[in-house]
């Protein structure tokens, strides 16, 4: 592992460029696409949204192994033409995986959609993972 000098400017300037377009800024080496994802939870299950613009349904593969959800995937560039100048490539391509613990969920109820370069699952939670309300006993 390569000793890095901090640098206070340049680490802010990477944060601002990350937060301005929604990518990490690399300035040297290969780029590592990691999709933007949104995750919800509500009383009975957790929404899962993630951002995979341009990607066929084929390329996307979830999984699900003891409560760690894993979304990985590869987004494909189309074959360069022979005889054509690129003057500007900016988007990102290449593999991608992302993971993310969950608690206990209802593995037999999850569903999938993908919409718009938009995926969306609905995981339920288990029955023992939601919240209950415990009733207090007086003693005599």
């Amino acid at each position: 592992m390569a000793i890095t000098r901090w640098n206070p400017v340049r680490d802010e300037m990477s944060r601002f460029v990350d937060e301005f377009l929604g990518r990490p800024f690399v300035s040297e080496g290969p780029t590592v696409w990691q999709p933007r994802v949104d995750i919800e939870e509500s009383e009975d299950k957790y929404s899962v949204r993630a951002e995979l613009p341009g990607m066929k349904l084929e390329d996307i593969k979830i999984t699900l192994e003891d409560n760690q959800l894993t979304i990985r995937g590869e987004k494909r560039r189309d074959e360069e033409k022979k005889g054509t100048t690129y003057h500007r490539v900016e988007r990102i391509y290449g593999m991608f995986e992302r993971s993310f613990a969950l608690g206990q969920v209802d593995h037999a109820h999850i569903e999938a959609f993908y919409r718009d370069g938009v995926l969306q699952l609905s995981i339920p939670k288990a029955e023992q993972a939601k919240a209950r309300e415990i009733a207090i006993k007086v003693e005599k």
